[in-house]
This record gives C-alpha cells, sequence and structure tokens, in this order.
C-alpha cells in the first residue's frame, strides 16, 4: 500500500507561483511513474504532467507547458509540481497519483493523494 499526501496549494495571484509537494508512504516511490492531475469545479479530472521513475522523462499537458515543472526526490520519498506563470484557468484541486494502470495521460492509477487546493485570483 501506498499513501500519498500533497501539499502547497494556496491561493495566488495570476502571473505567480506555487510548488506542490506529494510526499509518498507506506512504499518507496524509487521505482514507480508518478503524475500530477486537476480537477476544476463541474468538470472532469485532467492530466498535468508525468515523471518516470528515474525522473528522466517527463510529460506535460499543452495548457501547461514551459509554465509547470515535474521533479521528483527520491531520497525524499516526493515528487514536485512548480507551477509558474500561474492563470485563473488553472484553479483546481490537484492530485498526485501513483502506478498506472493505463496510459500515463488517463486518470487511471492505483494510487491517489486526497489532493490540494489550488485557487488563482485575477
Amino acid at each position: 500500500q501506498v499513501q500519498l499526501v500533497e501539499s502547497g496549494g494556496g491561493l495566488v495571484q495570476a502571473g505567480g507561483s506555487l510548488r506542490l509537494s506529494c510526499a509518498a508512504s507506506g512504499r518507496t516511490l524509487g521505482k514507480q511513474a508518478m503524475a500530477w492531475f486537476r480537477q476544476a469545479p463541474g468538470k472532469e479530472r485532467e492530466f498535468v504532467a508525468f515523471i518516470n521513475w528515474s525522473g528522466t522523462t517527463t510529460y506535460y499537458a499543452d495548457s501547461v507547458k514551459g509554465r509547470f515543472t515535474i521533479s521528483r526526490d527520491s531520497a525524499k520519498n516526493t515528487v514536485y509540481l512548480q507551477m509558474d506563470s500561474l492563470k485563473p484557468e488553472d484553479t483546481a484541486d490537484y492530485y498526485c497519483a501513483t502506478d498506472p494502470r493505463s496510459m500515463y495521460y488517463t486518470p487511471r492509477y492505483n494510487y491517489w493523494g486526497q489532493g490540494t487546493q489550488v485557487t488563482v485570483s485575477p
């Protein structure tokens, strides 16, 4: 079993930055791919970013490419999402996930965190 806990969300003005963290416990993330998804009110959960187990491969949704950066610290069993140049449309609950059951961009992962809220004001 893996437990994931996100943190770092909050309220920020457009153009600002936030860094989300996802700390894992229960099992090492050393060999696990990780991803971030987000879900805005009334919308489906959507893919944001992915990082493979070694950190050598990353993928991003087009909407965040060039503004968000996913990274991992295996020693700390933690994955990060650096979010820069935030826009009001980035407002959502952000979730980390691991152990994908399908393609990396589909929300079919075996383990999810509880989410952290990000609100970007105009």
